[in-house]
């Protein structure tokens, strides 16, 4: 068993590292919600681009896009692919990081030709030490998610989708389902479905017989509005990233604290232990002393 000065080291030691953890768990509490709140800000103007987007294909089924696929439908669209893998700057979130690093391992399996744009040094730290190839690793933090910064990464993914160095972008992230549960996504971000925005059934103005004029034309119109949409969604899959790494760092700094406290009630019951054993052995041995001096005076006598 130990001495009671190596188990009160621990429990100091124990207390120093729950007082992180816990001071870690507030401070992404704080994050979280700052995130959350500028993403609602913004939220607004891309719900508008969404809507003026439906509006364009509620106008004529015949519009081509380089950012969608044709009217007669989804081809098969074989070649490189752009995959933007969003991670996290450093560890201490439970499981976040590895679910996206085994996603992005799997779709290189399935694709081998796969170019990848990274974000967050875990990521270009994990990729550059297994000797995987990196397109562009965007070389500013995780954790503060703009729109200038969606800005720059959408402007590098669809110069090289329109100048046909890839066939498809994806966008790997983590979503927040709601506060306990996040899963990992990889979507297609380009080519876009048209049904995805076409849907005469479903007007959200309530004016779908009305008649509106663009200028100069409803695809150079579309081909206008489309980066904008993309730096958006680009900006919210940064943000819910940002919120799901946050949100698994109070799980985990949440967890880490109640094992402390655990541990803490376990070794202060084992001090208590070592404490009263020392005391019974002090006691003890005073009481065999005075035992023995006793008898010595008596035979003395």
């Amino acid at each position: 068993m130990s001495s009671a000065k190596e188990i009160r080291s621990r429990i100091s030691s124990i207390r120093d590292t729950q007082k992180i953890t816990n001071a870690m768990n507030l401070i992404a509490s704080t994050k979280l919600r700052k995130a959350k709140a500028e993403l609602d800000q913004t939220r607004p103007y891309f719900n508008a681009l969404n809507a003026e987007i439906k509006r364009i294909f509620r106008m004529s089924d015949k519009i081509r896009s380089p950012y969608f696929y044709p009217p007669e439908g989804s081809t098969a669209l074989d070649g490189t692919y752009g995959c933007l893998v969003i991670t996290a700057d450093k560890g201490l979130a439970g499981a976040y990081n590895q679910n996206i690093i085994k996603e992005t391992m799997k779709m290189l399996q399935d694709h081998p030709d796969t170019k990848l744009f990274v974000v967050g040094e875990y990521g270009r730290q994990f990729f550059t030490q297994r000797h995987i190839p990196v397109e562009h690793s965007f070389l500013y933090t995780a954790q503060n998610p703009t729109m200038q910064r969606a800005r720059e990464i959408s402007t590098i993914l669809l110069n090289g989708f329109l100048g046909g160095s890839w066939q498809k972008i994806y966008v790997l992230y983590t979503d927040m389902k709601n506060g306990m549960d996040a899963d990992v996504h990889l979507e297609r971000l380009l080519p876009f479905h048209r049904a995805a925005f076409y849907n005469r059934n479903n007007d959200d103005s309530g004016s779908s017989q009305t008649i509106f004029e663009f200028e100069p034309s409803l695809d150079a119109l579309l081909d206008a509005v489309m980066p904008s949409y993309v730096s958006g969604y680009i900006y919210s899959a940064l943000v819910d990233s940002f919120c799901s790494e946050q949100n698994a760092r109070m799980n985990a700094m949440s967890a880490a604290t109640n094992n402390a406290q655990s541990l803490l009630e376990d070794l202060q019951m084992q001090y208590n232990q070592v404490r009263q054993a020392a005391i019974t052995r002090e006691i003890t041995e005073i009481s065999a002393g005075a035992k023995a001096q006793k008898r010595k005076k008596q035979k003395g006598s």
